[in-house]
């Protein structure tokens, strides 16, 4: 299956405008259908300014300028984001699609997502309905249904999918992001095969080595090469895995989401709770 439709989410956050930049050059190297949804969501910063209005007993007339206010920067912000898709969009002679909808993007943007074939959003995205500590973004690995692609708020580069690193350990989740991925593997100029502590994440789980998978990806036309590290300690995992990435030339990450959702709580295994608190590549999880 090839990655022909993708949706990114946009907010009135300045990091937006760079997010819809690498969405655009994922599309192009893939020849995607991309969808730019934007949510009319007060930001917390916002709510906090009401809130304080309303506590200290300010006239109805104040904190109804406060709420214009508030929403002629939503439109504004709609605005320049969407002047942007056009504009990219133009210079890369790409489809693309507008959606600007209210509601709460913890109800609107999975739902969304599970039309496209993978879901692209800032990593360190809150939104005012999210509960127990944890960020949207880490809710939408369990919620979306899809792949879901996390942009770091400074990525260093300009191109996304040039080079893929993908984070292998032989777990059911690892495989998942894998397949889900073949596509942008497929037509990507390098791919990386990245194994942390062989001995323990695979051989002690009676797992595959990982020239096995160098074979799968070979089948797919894909002429990956392998890089192993040992005596890595739990906690520097996250951190070497993105080392390795970036000094392979990579410019993204593919990686299996660990975890499970329950009561509405998400779980997720320390070293992707690791690797997501310490992002510095874009990364694509699946779960």
């Amino acid at each position: 299956m090839a990655l022909k439709d993708l949706l990114v989410y946009v907010d009135q956050s300045s990091a937006s405008l760079g997010h819809l930049e690498l969405a655009l050059d994922l599309a192009r190297r893939n020849g995607s259908f991309v969808t730019a949804l934007y949510t009319r969501e007060w930001s917390p910063a916002q709510l906090a300014h009401r809130k304080t209005a309303e506590l200290a007993g300010r006239p109805l007339t104040e904190v109804g300028q406060i709420e214009d206010a508030v929403k002629d920067s939503l439109d504004r912000d709609a605005l320049e984001v969407r002047s942007a898709l056009e504009r990219l969009a133009a210079r890369h002679h790409l489809e693309t699609d507008w959606r600007m909808v209210e509601g709460d993007p913890g109800t609107v943007l999975p739902q969304h997502a599970r039309y496209a074939d993978l879901c692209i959003l800032g990593a360190d995205m809150h939104t005012a309905s999210t509960a127990g500590g944890y960020r949207f973004s880490e809710e939408m690995l369990f919620t979306a249904g899809r792949p879901v692609l996390l942009v770091p708020q400074a990525t260093g580069g300009a191109t996304l999918g040039g080079h893929v690193a993908v984070a292998w350990n032989s777990s059911r989740s690892a495989a998942r992001a894998v397949n889900d991925a073949l596509p942008l593997l497929e037509r990507s100029e390098g791919t990386t095969v990245i194994t942390i502590n062989p001995s323990e994440s695979i051989e002690a789980r009676g797992g595959l080595p990982a020239p096995r998978l160098l074979e799968h990806l070979r089948r797919h036309g894909i002429a990956a090469r392998s890089i192993e590290l040992s005596d890595v300690p739990p906690e520097a995992v996250a951190a070497a895995l993105q080392e390795q990435a970036r000094a392979a030339g990579a410019d993204m990450l593919v990686a299996g989401a660990h975890g499970h959702t329950w009561l509405r709580e998400i779980l997720l295994g320390s070293v992707t709770r690791d690797l997501l608190s310490q992002l510095e590549l874009p990364v694509m999880m699946s779960n």
